[in-house]
C-alpha cells in the first residue's frame, strides 16, 4: 500500500452495487504521505541582469515540454520542475534599469527614489511574511546570504542608491536583511545555532543590553529622521533578544535538529574561486535545510549592475553586466547565454544536494520550494515583463511540478507568492497586486 498508492477512482464492488471509496491516505502519492510527517522549506536564488531571451522558455507547454539551450541543466530535475511563462512585477515598469528591479523582486512593490537617506520599499518581502509567521519555529527565522559585500554609494547615472540593488529581503519597508558572503562563518552561524550554549547565551544578553542603553542615550540627540532610523534598527536588535532569550532557556525550546552538524567539516574561508564560492554558500543553504536549522533562506548570486568576471568560463571574455548589454551582438549574446547557463547548473547543483538528502521516502527536496529568477528578462533591454521564473521541488506535496505554464501576458509574479505562501502553511489572502493563486502551481 505504501509503495503502490491506490487510485481515487477505485470502486468497492459487491451485490451488484458499487461505491466510491472516501479520501484515504493511500490515494496520496508516496512522496506526499512521506512529505507530510516533514517541514516544508523555502530558498530564493536571484540572478542579475537578466537572460538571453531566445535561449530561455521552453518548447511545449504543460508537461509535455522540452528545455530550452539554457535550462538543459535541470534535465534531471524536469519532473521536480515548474518553468513560468509571462510573469512580471509591474511595479518595477518604470524608474531605471536594475536597482527597484532588484530590491522589488520579492516585495512587489517600487522603492523610493533617493540617494540613501530615506531609503523605502514601500513593502515587506515575501520570504519575511513567511519569517514573521513561522520563524520561531527554528533557531534562525530565516537566513540571507550572497557572494558579494553590499554596494554602497550612488548610481549618479540613475539617481538611486546602490544599496537598493544590494537587497531581495526585507524585514519592513526600510529595513533591508544583513547578509553573509563567508561561507565559514554561515556555518558557525548554523552549528552554534544548533548548540546553544547557556552561559554564552546568558553573555550575549548582557551585550546587548548594554548596546541598548547606549542606543537610548544616543536617540535623545537625534533629529527625527534618524531616531527613525535607529528605531529601525533597534527592532532588529530586539529580534536578536528573543532569539538569544530562547536560547539561554533549552528547557523551553521543544525544537530538535533533523540531523547533527559536524563541527570539524567546516568549510574555507571565501575562496578566489567564484564557481567554489557559490557552492559553499549553496551547501550551507543545503544544510541549514538539512537539519532544519531554518526553514527561509534567500541567496543573491551577484549584486544588481554586477559585473562579476566570467571569463573562466569557456567561451567567454568579460564581465556579466557588461555582456548583458549586448545590442544583439551575436557573440555579446552567445557569451550572455553561457553566464545565464552556468547560472542555472548551479541552480541545479542545489537541487541534487537536496535530492540526495533523504526524508523518509522522500527527499529534503521534494519538501521544499526552491525559487530562481531575476527581477528582468533582456538586460539590453532592461525588460520587467515575462521574467525568468522557476520554481522546483514539491512543497511537501503541495506543489505540482513537471510543467512548463504559460499565462496570459503581464500575470502578476505576487500571484506566485500567494501560491508559496500557501504551501508553505502561512497562507495569505493578497500580497501586494496579486490577484489570486497563481493557476496550476498548487497540487
Amino acid at each position: 500500500m505504501t509503495r503502490f498508492p491506490i487510485s481515487r477512482r477505485t470502486m468497492l464492488r459487491g451485490a451488484g452495487a458499487t461505491l466510491a471509496l472516501p479520501w484515504l491516505e493511500a490515494m496520496m502519492p508516496a512522496y506526499a504521505r512521506a512529505a507530510s510527517q516533514f517541514p516544508v522549506r523555502m530558498a530564493v536564488l536571484y540572478m542579475a541582469n537578466g537572460i538571453h531571451p531566445d535561449m530561455w522558455t521552453p518548447q511545449g507547454e504543460g508537461s509535455s515540454f522540452e528545455l530550452s539551450p539554457t535550462l538543459e541543466p535541470l534535465r534531471d530535475f524536469k519532473n521536480d520542475l515548474l518553468v513560468l511563462t509571462n510573469l512580471w512585477n509591474e511595479s518595477a515598469k518604470g524608474g531605471e534599469g536594475h536597482y527597484i528591479k532588484t530590491a522589488g523582486f520579492l516585495t512587489c512593490t517600487t522603492a523610493n527614489k533617493t540617494l540613501g537617506v530615506d531609503i523605502n520599499i514601500n513593502g515587506i518581502s515575501m520570504d519575511q511574511v513567511a519569517a514573521s509567521k513561522v520563524g520561531k519555529r527554528t533557531p534562525l527565522p530565516s537566513l540571507e546570504l550572497a557572494t558579494a559585500p553590499v554596494t554602497t554609494g550612488v548610481d549618479k547615472n540613475v539617481g538611486y542608491t546602490r544599496v537598493y540593488g544590494s537587497h531581495i529581503a526585507w524585514s519592513s519597508p526600510t529595513t533591508p536583511l544583513a547578509r553573509e558572503i563567508n561561507p565559514r562563518l554561515v556555518f558557525e552561524r548554523l552549528f552554534n545555532a544548533q548548540k546553544p550554549q547557556h552561559i554564552s547565551a546568558k553573555q550575549d544578553r548582557l551585550l546587548l543590553d548594554r548596546v541598548m542603553d547606549d542606543a537610548r542615550q544616543l536617540r535623545k540627540q537625534l533629529g527625527s529622521a534618524d531616531r527613525h532610523r535607529l528605531d529601525e534598527y533597534l527592532s532588529v536588535v530586539r529580534s536578536l533578544e528573543e532569539r538569544l532569550e530562547r536560547a539561554s532557556k533549552p528547557e523551553e525550546n521543544d525544537w530538535k535538529p533533523l540531523a547533527e552538524i559536524d563541527g570539524e567539516a567546516k568549510p574555507p574561508e571565501v575562496p578566489k574561486d567564484h564557481t567554489e564560492h557559490v557552492r559553499l554558500m549553496l551547501d550551507m543553504i543545503a544544510l541549514a535545510f538539512r537539519t532544519d536549522t531554518t526553514r527561509i533562506t534567500t541567496f543573491m548570486f551577484g549584486n544588481a549592475v554586477s559585473n562579476q568576471n566570467f571569463s573562466f568560463l569557456e567561451g567567454v571574455s568579460g564581465g556579466h553586466h557588461s555582456l548583458s548589454h549586448h545590442e544583439n551582438d551575436p557573440d555579446k549574446l552567445r557569451q550572455y547565454q553561457l553566464i545565464n547557463r552556468w547560472h542555472v547548473e548551479q541552480y541545479a547543483y542545489l537541487l541534487g544536494k537536496l535530492r540526495e538528502a533523504k526524508e523518509g521516502e522522500g527527499s529534503v527536496l521534494d519538501n521544499s520550494m526552491i525559487l530562481f529568477g531575476a527581477g528582468l528578462r533582456d538586460g539590453n533591454k532592461h525588460d520587467p515583463h515575462n521574467l525568468p521564473i522557476l520554481l522546483a521541488g514539491r512543497g511537501g506535496g503541495r506543489i505540482d511540478t513537471g510543467k512548463h505554464l504559460v499565462y496570459t501576458p503581464d500575470t502578476p509574479l505576487a500571484n506566485l507568492y500567494v501560491s508559496m505562501l500557501d504551501a508553505f502553511g502561512t497562507p495569505v489572502e493578497r500580497f501586494a497586486d496579486s490577484t489570486g493563486p497563481l493557476r496550476g502551481v498548487l497540487a
